[in-house]
């Protein structure tokens, strides 16, 4: 079926319109993925979603197909997608916190792409986290580190191709949800981040199409999967294949936001784990609802004993 005929169904016109079915989504990103669709038609498709809202089936079946196109990666147990554009954030916090996933014994594949915003990709090198260029590379880092960022040009140029369509558009379109729901590595379990709190429960139902295991979704800072402790969270997702909604309440009575955190960076907050509460609690936290996700019975008391022990060789 040509990428035209999807534009049909979407663009028909009041009462003639519907939204695709998980198998036509599918077929529409093979076609934007192959190289032989038309641009114009391509625009067409992504902002006709856009305006309509995106259904959790048409996600299924645009993730999908994108997962099939990416490469067979290296297995991991936990996908852990990072795509916010960072404007309301301070240091990436939550890549110490994958450290401690993977401390934990677990396999930890980071993704993305952030824009212009160089926060995250600057914090690598201060959480300990290699970047991975290739999938041979990713499974040698993953092996030895147990945790690997591989960047979405890297990994995925044909999709990194379709969410540099923002800038030709001038707006945000599906696939930096698909970007979420990418999940490179097959894993059981994700934890995602979203800046827009309906994008939690589509995410999540679209998770439940594919037969993911454990997800967790939340309304994270600057949009990335990382919680602050001076306000509830909300979470959305699965456990064991079953929709799960989970309330995990503020612990700190501190009112800072994550923008007010230290400009020092990782590095300071290693050193002076104890001068820093509010963004060691941030550390801790997400860590906590990552180990949750994969099915930790005292996530809390763990990624606890995690930080102390990592925190150790570095402090001051």
């Amino acid at each position: 079926m040509s990428l035209s005929e999807h534009v049909r169904t979407l663009g028909r016109g009041p009462g003639r319109s519907r939204s695709l079915t998980e198998d036509e989504a599918y077929d529409a990103m093979r076609e934007m993925l192959s190289g032989q669709a038309a641009p114009e038609a391509i625009g067409a498709l992504l902002m006709l979603l856009r305006m309509k809202g995106e259904t959790a089936e048409e996600i299924a079946g645009l993730a999908n197909a994108a997962q099939g196109t990416s490469g067979q990666m290296p297995a991991v147990d936990l996908d852990w997608p990072s795509y916010a554009a960072g404007r309301t954030r301070g240091p990436a916090w939550f890549l110490l916190s994958a450290k401690l996933v993977a401390r934990a014994g677990h396999r930890v594949l980071l993704h993305g792409w952030n824009g212009p915003d160089p926060k995250v990709r600057d914090g690598l090198a201060s959480a300990g986290i290699r970047r991975a260029g290739s999938v041979d590379e990713a499974e040698r880092i993953l092996d030895q580190d147990g945790v690997a960022y591989f960047a979405l040009e890297d990994l995925h140029p044909a999709l990194f191709g379709l969410l540099q369509l923002r800038d030709v558009l001038g707006l945000r379109s599906c696939v930096n949800t698909v970007c979420r729901m990418l999940n490179p590595g097959r894993a059981k379990a994700s934890v995602q981040g979203v800046f827009h709190p309906s994008y939690r429960r589509l995410q999540a139902d679209a998770a439940a199409l594919l037969g993911w295991s454990n997800l967790s979704v939340i309304k994270g800072g600057g949009g990335e999967f990382e919680r602050t402790p001076a306000k509830n969270v909300n979470s959305f997702g699965l456990r064991s294949g079953m929709p799960w909604d989970g309330h995990f309440a503020a612990n700190l009575g501190s009112g800072m936001r994550l923008s007010e955190t230290t400009a020092l960076g990782l590095p300071a907050v290693l050193a002076h784990s104890d001068v820093y509460r509010f963004e060691r609690e941030i550390i801790v936290g997400t860590a906590s609802l990552a180990l949750d996700t994969l099915g930790h019975l005292k996530a809390r008391e763990t990624a606890t004993r995690l930080w102390a022990e990592y925190v150790r060789p570095h402090a001051a």
